[in-house]
């Protein structure tokens, strides 16, 4: 009978210790920021944001950091990071891998539906368009951005290249892959032929380093890419959720517990209006965008038979088929 009320009183501390973590979890947000420009850049621009977060919450917020874009992914797959700021690419990412949620759109400043991607080339550069960046003989260095970026990898990656049924790795002398602000500046210092971009990186290095903005141009533009997401990992409790999710769609608003006018001026640091409401929904033209790039990366491929390109090329167009035809629903729903 001893034994038995200390193992019960055991697992009693053991519940009451495991139900105490649970709480003290759900309390503690990791919010996770891509790498689009250094740690540095970044830090001063969205601790403001955080600790108002932190403040009308009552939640712990922490910025997480991390060397590049899978990073944060991965810091939300394993439960380091419980809320993020992605680019749609990633957002995709994470919504696939590591259980998150779409609820929330960034607005541009100007508002700007969304941005573009780009290729810079020096200022002083031969280089004037794609049919002159494409001649493949492996004489120019080319810059990519992070492999989970949407417009620095995947737009490039779909418009640029398997559009055209180029692989860059086969086409330059070297191909290297960096965050925005540092295929911007080895642009504009000569240490790239060219290199992905996009306009909200542009526009930050015009303002921040007006020098190195003169030392480049740009050769190509993209179509418009959607506004970049928050997502939520779906392993928060719904408590903690729905004050994540009323702080970020409140601020800057009329309905802000804070200071609405102080708001829009942290949203205008980081180039941004107040926030609109999102779902993963908005990651389907990127999904579509991504088919397209497989498809061109086939197409390319000289060590598959034409057999073995087909069936592949088949099954990805029912895919892509599939996507378009939930956007196509979405549009007439909201009467678009």
């Amino acid at each position: 009978m001893n034994f038995i009320s200390k193992a019960l009183a055991t697992a009693t501390v053991a519940l009451a210790l495991g139900g105490s973590a649970v709480a003290q979890d759900s309390q503690e947000i990791n919010f996770g920021i891509i790498s689009t420009e250094s740690q540095q850049n970044l830090r001063p621009k969205w601790e403001p944001f955080l600790k108002d977060m932190e403040e009308q919450t009552g939640l712990t917020v922490k910025p997480f950091f991390a060397s590049d874009y899978a990073g944060v992914i991965e810091g939300m797959r394993f439960g380091k990071v419980q809320l993020a700021w992605y680019g749609n690419k990633s957002a995709m990412e994470a919504v696939d891998r590591a259980d998150g949620s779409i609820f929330a759109q960034t607005v541009a400043l100007d508002g700007s539906p969304g941005y573009w991607s780009l290729i810079l080339a020096p200022a002083d550069s031969k280089l004037t368009s794609l049919d002159d960046l494409l001649t493949c003989d492996k004489s120019m260095n080319f810059g990519l951005g992070d492999p989970n970026s949407t417009s620095g990898y995947l737009v490039p990656m779909t418009f640029v290249f398997a559009e055209n049924g180029v692989d860059p790795k086969e086409c330059f002398k070297t191909v290297t892959n960096a965050n925005h602000e540092t295929n911007a500046m080895a642009v504009a210092n000569g240490q790239v032929d060219a290199a992905a971009n996009n306009t909200e990186s542009l526009a930050l290095i015009e303002k921040n380093q007006p020098e190195a903005f003169k030392k480049i141009k740009v050769i190509w533009k993209s179509p418009l890419i959607p506004s970049d997401p928050l997502v939520v990992s779906n392993k928060v409790d719904a408590e903690a959720r729905q004050k994540i999710e009323e702080f970020v769609l409140n601020y800057g608003t009329e309905n802000s517990k804070g200071d609405a006018a102080a708001e829009k001026e942290i949203l205008a640091a980081l180039e941004w209006a107040p926030f609109r409401k999102s779902s993963n929904d908005q990651l389907l033209p990127i999904r579509v965008m991504e088919v397209e790039k497989q498809i061109g990366q086939i197409k390319a491929d000289a060590n598959k038979d034409e057999a073995t390109k087909k069936a592949e090329i088949e099954k990805l167009q029912a895919q892509k088929a599939e996507y378009q035809k939930q956007i196509d629903a979405n549009e007439k729903n909201s009467g678009a």
